[in-house]
């Protein structure tokens, strides 16, 4: 971290420059239920290996040896995330651009960058449309909180209710054989 404008090993997380870093993004995540820093910055991690968000998390709440299941840092976590806002965090990661090597592995198949950009731009988009739809959603059903989240939550979820019910205008059945067809074929 910077000390006196230098740069030094800190005892304490929160003075650290992944701290400083954590604490720009954080409120990117707070409409999703994470907004604290050590959230922020374990969804970064997350892009290097899903695997290394619990790894991140026992680091940035001091644990030295992080069992394989993680239940150390059950009880810290518990500080920074409802079961709501974690339930958020899972379906923003999960849904989320997966790791670096899976998107090196879109590139080569892409073969072009501008459309590897807009499958991860569209992959980030949705998780975060995800995300924000259950955590807005679910704190009007588990703590009674009504705003203006609330409402954009059910927005977003009318516009995927119709995105998913919608006549696909593109397509058109031939009721004399029954092959589908693009529309303009």
């Amino acid at each position: 971290g910077m000390v006196n404008g230098a740069l030094t090993m800190v005892e304490d997380n929160n003075g650290s420059l992944l701290a400083a870093i954590g604490t720009v993004v954080a409120p990117l995540f707070a409409p999703l239920g994470f907004g604290s820093w050590q959230g922020a910055v374990a969804t970064f991690t997350g892009l290097i290996a899903k695997e290394n968000v619990v790894s991140t998390f026992g680091v940035l709440y001091g644990f030295a040896e992080v069992a394989e299941d993680g239940m150390e840092i059950w009880s810290a976590l518990a500080a920074d995330f409802t079961r709501l806002s974690a339930y958020s965090f899972m379906v923003f990661n999960l849904l989320c651009a997966p790791c670096f090597a899976a998107m090196g592995a879109i590139k080569r198949e892409m073969n072009n960058a501008k459309w590897t950009w807009i499958a991860i731009g569209y992959m980030t988009g949705f998780a975060y449309y995800a995300a924000f739809m259950v955590y807005q959603i679910g704190l009007l059903f588990s703590e009674g909180v009504f705003g203006f989240g609330t409402v954009l939550g059910f927005l977003a979820l009318a516009g995927i209710i119709y995105m998913l019910v919608r006549k696909n205008k593109y397509y058109a059945v031939l009721p004399s054989k029954g092959v589908v067809r693009t529309a303009g074929e």
